[in-house]
């Protein structure tokens, strides 16, 4: 394996990453430290995944990033088949077939204010060896989630449908507040105290055998959550998009979280509410597990 073990620093491992077109070993993969997007958050990502050496969702995926170039007025260097080959080929020059790809696009060097016209979009694609994001203990009886105080934006306010790296200052100090309370994530509610997602994952509520999930408004409508209510209504049960207070977790069965890294993760505990995994989450993570590998 050209990578070191999953627990080294990412800045530390070998391997090949492609930028702007070439193939550069890993450790010589840099960006200029005037970056617009590394300044003012002006860059996009996207976390894919690899099953058996193909990427789920590949199209959807560079798609969504390619629409995010022009939500925020980036160039875009690079077609919907270019990248889906730059992704392909990393993949291959690392030898790897079950893993996570990370494409990431940002504003350059050339100017450094507010404004960013003259600055160019460069793109990187990334990818390394990465397993079930959390344990298969943890998989089987749920995770643990704390609210936190930090609320998603008002959909007015950023472009939310973006996968901006900008948006995730509130949700990285959100897991991190919950982390040191001994929880494995957080769940964010929107600016009016609705419920909205954890701090990477769209979230579903299995109640009376349907499934409720918030309306994708201030947070992104996920790729996997759109995957997972399509093989729900496939397996005859009934899907409701709608705007869903914390209250109601008094009267859920079941919650689990969707996205690329998480997959299909149970949740057994939300503050002091306690969830039990069940057939419908179970159904769900069986018909997930079987589409990504077909």
């Amino acid at each position: 394996m050209p990578l070191h073990p999953q627990d080294a620093p990412f800045d530390a491992r070998d391997g090949w990453i492609w930028i702007d077109g070439e193939m550069l070993e890993w450790q010589q993969a840099k960006i200029h430290p005037l970056a617009h997007g590394l300044h003012y958050g002006s860059a996009l990502f996207e976390g894919m995944r690899c099953y058996n050496s193909k990427i789920f969702k590949l199209d959807e995926h560079h798609q969504r990033l390619l629409d995010g170039m022009d939500l925020l007025g980036m160039e875009k260097p690079y077609t919907l088949e270019e990248l889906n080959k730059a992704a392909i080929d990393v993949l291959a020059k690392n030898n790897i077939t079950e893993g996570y790809v990370r494409p990431f696009a940002w504003r350059g060097s050339e100017m450094m204010a507010i404004a960013a016209q003259q600055t160019t979009t460069h793109v990187m694609i990334a990818a390394w060896f990465w397993p079930s994001y959390f344990s298969p203990e943890l998989k089987t009886k749920g995770i643990r989630l704390k609210t936190t105080p930090w609320c998603k934006l008002h959909p007015e306010s950023v472009p939310t449908q973006a996968k901006c790296s900008g948006f995730y200052v509130a949700n990285t100090l959100s897991k991190h507040a919950a982390e040191a309370e001994g929880y494995h994530d957080c769940l964010m509610l929107d600016w009016q105290g609705n419920i909205a997602e954890s701090s990477g994952a769209n979230i579903f509520l299995v109640q009376n055998g349907e499934l409720h999930t918030p309306i994708p408004v201030c947070f992104l409508d996920g790729i996997t959550r759109r995957t997972i209510m399509d093989l729900a209504k496939q397996h005859g049960y009934k899907v409701t998009e709608r705007t869903i207070h914390p209250d109601e977790f008094n009267q859920t069965q079941e919650v689990f979280l969707t996205g690329t890294a998480a997959e299909v993760t149970p949740v057994g505990q939300i503050d002091s509410h306690t969830f039990t995994p069940g057939e419908v989450t179970h159904r769900l993570m069986e018909a997930y597990s079987t589409l990504v590998r077909s």
